[in-house]
């Protein structure tokens, strides 16, 4: 009996494969080519109205999240990084590291409306809805800048004390942002607009992206030093470390899963489970592509999102610096959709 049913749990196990009833863990399902010139940064789902923004040099690329259709663009951004939506006020919002502004566009058309100045070379960008204000954090100016997504003004600013990193917001008015040269998190009231508390994520170093279990209370800190560190929202506590893949600029949590993704530059995607509030455990270190170290989950049907290119030979560092990067090839940038 035992050999009969070992033998018949292999059918069925072949079968599965064969037939691709099954694919096991992260696997991509589909590849969008956008082309064009430059970098890329931060990816944004609206779940709701099922559009996905990936932010791409000078403009904003906006694409179907279910089909990965390209279905329009924001036009003439100069150093794009992170996009927030204010669905209320019908209004979108990315930032420009270049010339310090954030550019404010309507929902529905796309077209720019206005570009509202910040100084301070904005990088990640939330829409806080307690408080209904967009949070831009400006890496050089160590603060963020409040922006009232109605009239698209800037109406307070929030000092940081160092440069922040991605952002997050748990909806009962707390901002979240990690402070990566201090390797700490900081807490905003969002209300008023200050600083509220100041923790260390030690031992991570150098975080950069961030997410956040709501309904438990977890952030998720991803660091340079290949760790991801997981703190409670209220009392500043680290709670558990994990080992991560490396050059990670990017996490996303999916509550429906109670999963944590970190995309890591060297081409890998760790992948976490959230057994209890307590216990964490890494599940999987899925390949993806080199450079893809953004992403994005959406929670309606717990697609990840991430993007990349090809890459020319690395220049000297005698020619270019010690920081020299890999040059990206023209018309090789794409977005990758990934299910588990």
């Amino acid at each position: 009996m035992r050999t009969f049913r070992n033998l018949s749990a292999a059918v069925v196990f072949l079968s599965s494969i064969c037939f691709g009833q099954t694919q096991p863990g992260l696997h991509l399902v589909k590849e969008t080519l956008i082309g064009g010139t430059g970098g890329w940064d931060y990816l944004t789902v609206d779940s709701k109205s099922r559009r996905l923004y990936v932010t791409h040099t000078d403009k904003v690329v906006v694409l179907d999240a279910d089909s990965l259709t390209v279905v329009g663009e924001v036009p003439n951004g100069n150093g794009l990084h992170g996009v927030a939506i204010a669905e209320g006020a019908g209004h979108g919002f990315a930032t420009n590291g270049r010339p310090s502004t954030v550019t404010m566009f309507d929902l529905k058309t796309l077209a720019v409306i206005k570009e509202i100045p910040v100084g301070g070379k904005p990088d990640a960008i939330v829409y806080d809805p307690a408080s209904d204000r967009i949070f831009a954090m400006c890496g050089e100016g160590e603060r963020a800048s409040v922006i009232d997504p109605a009239a698209g003004a800037v109406v307070d600013t929030v000092p940081l004390g160092g440069g922040p990193e991605f952002a997050v917001a748990d909806g009962r008015g707390h901002v979240y942002v990690n402070i990566e040269d201090k390797s700490e998190l900081v807490a905003i009231d969002s209300r008023k607009a200050k600083v509220i508390n100041r923790w260390s994520i030690a031992p991570g170093q150098e975080p950069s992206g961030l997410s956040m279990d709501v309904q438990h209370r977890r952030l998720f800190s991803v660091c340079r030093n290949k760790l991801m560190v997981v703190s409670d929202a209220d009392k500043g506590k680290v709670i558990a470390t994990l080992p991560i893949g490396s050059g990670v600029d990017g996490c996303a949590f999916d509550p429906g899963t109670e999963t944590v993704y970190s995309s890591n530059g060297e081409g890998t995607m760790t992948v976490v489970h959230e057994k209890s509030p307590k216990s964490f455990v890494v599940v999987e270190n899925a390949v993806t592509r080199r450079g893809a170290r953004t992403v994005a989950v959406d929670p309606l049907t717990h697609s990840v999102y991430t993007a990349t290119a090809r890459f020319g030979p690395m220049p000297s560092p005698a020619l270019v610096g010690e920081h020299a990067r890999p040059p990206i090839l023209s018309n090789t940038f794409v977005v990758l959709k990934y299910q588990r």
